[in-house]
């Protein structure tokens, strides 16, 4: 009889396991370090969610940490650049620096700074809002690639390739001697009302694109590239799983979906976003980290392919034509699991 009773929850459980599992609510971030150096990754929670277990790390090149968020969290992810910390944690970043210390502690970034925005549906279902934003300016380049629940359809990736600081006009560029760091907003720089969207400009139909915004929306059409970009940049999905990548090579997304995000196309060759000077290079990697991987290879179909253990992305699309345009937004509802009745029936029938 005990072994009945045992067998017979055994089988509950896996029954109920989609539906326990889906309640739960839990969403991964996957923090990935492809730059050819050191990042310092920082967090930040909004309003009435909690921080992550951890609000700023080290991140060594070609590692990757995850973090759990719990259903409705919203907030932002960016890498600071240039950091210096003393044991205690205390210190300065070139790049991206949040109140100087290692742990941001509910610190943003000091623009300017790539940022990844999200706002997660509830415990209840719903879909999740996020985003790659340049509002703030840019330091280093960042894809988000979302993995959509099973059975909820395909996710768009977003996020900017391109290598801004390449291209930054003299009047926006951060520099420490060495060329251009980083690339700040109009707003930061002028800070006039028309590129801070303030003021006399405070709504959508006041305040427009300039010619400086249209230089960061040219070079990655998918990311904000001013307060009101909201049409081509905000992006809806049901998802477990984000990938964010920082300084992404292009031979770790079909190139095709490549161009979408900024990422510079060379005679039908893909160059890298990060900038070394070499063509098709991917960045320094660890010596076998945990956590460590490198990117997926793709053959001349566009297949995934290489060596066993490779790392595969998310399910992702760019909807008809590789369009610039958001999926429509879909009233939020819950995200039904169903139980599996052949395990219910199995049930009935071996324990009446």
């Amino acid at each position: 009889m005990a072994e009945q009773r045992h067998c017979r929850l055994w089988l509950l459980v896996l029954a109920l396991a989609p539906w326990l599992q889906a309640s739960t609510g839990a969403t991964t971030f996957t923090i990935s370090n492809y730059c050819s150096y050191t990042i310092w990754p920082g967090t930040l929670a909004g309003s009435g969610t909690p921080q992550l277990a951890t609000t700023g790390f080290e991140l060594a090149p070609g590692q990757t940490v995850r973090l759990a968020a719990p259903a409705g969290w919203s907030g932002r992810m960016w890498a600071r650049t240039g950091c210096v910390f003393d044991s205690a944690g205390a210190g300065i970043c070139q790049t991206g620096d949040c109140g100087g210390r290692m742990e941001c502690r509910g610190a943003g970034a000091t623009p300017p700074a790539t940022l990844f925005e999200v706002t997660l549906g509830g415990s209840g279902g719903g879909e999740d809002f996020y985003d790659v934003s340049l509002v703030d300016g840019y330091n280093l380049p960042v894809v988000a690639i979302p993995r959509a629940l099973r059975g909820q359809g395909a996710c768009n990736a977003t996020g900017c390739m391109a290598d801004l600081n390449r291209s930054c006009p003299k009047e926006l560029q951060v520099d420490c001697g060495g060329g251009a760091i980083a690339c700040r907003s109009a707003c930061e720089a002028f800070g006039q009302d028309r590129y801070c969207c303030s003021g006399a400009y405070g709504t959508p139909t006041a305040c427009l694109p300039t010619a400086y915004s249209a230089i960061f929306k040219t070079a990655c059409p998918r990311a904000y590239s001013y307060a009101y970009d909201d049409r081509t940049s905000t992006f809806t999905c049901n998802a477990d799983d984000y990938t964010v990548a920082f300084c992404l090579p292009t031979s770790g997304i079909k190139e095709s979906e490549a161009m979408f995000l900024g990422a510079e196309i060379d005679g039908g060759n893909a160059r890298p976003a990060y900038g070394n000077g070499e063509n098709n290079a991917p960045p320094a990697y660890g010596n076998g980290g945990a956590g460590a991987y490198l990117p997926p290879t793709y053959d001349n179909n566009n297949n995934r392919g290489g060596a066993a253990g490779t790392y595969e992305p998310p399910v992702y699309n760019y909807g008809r034509g590789g369009a610039h345009v958001p999926p429509a937004r879909r009233a939020s509802s819950a995200s039904t699991r169903h139980v599996r009745p052949w395990l219910l029936l199995l049930l009935l029938v071996c324990f009446p």
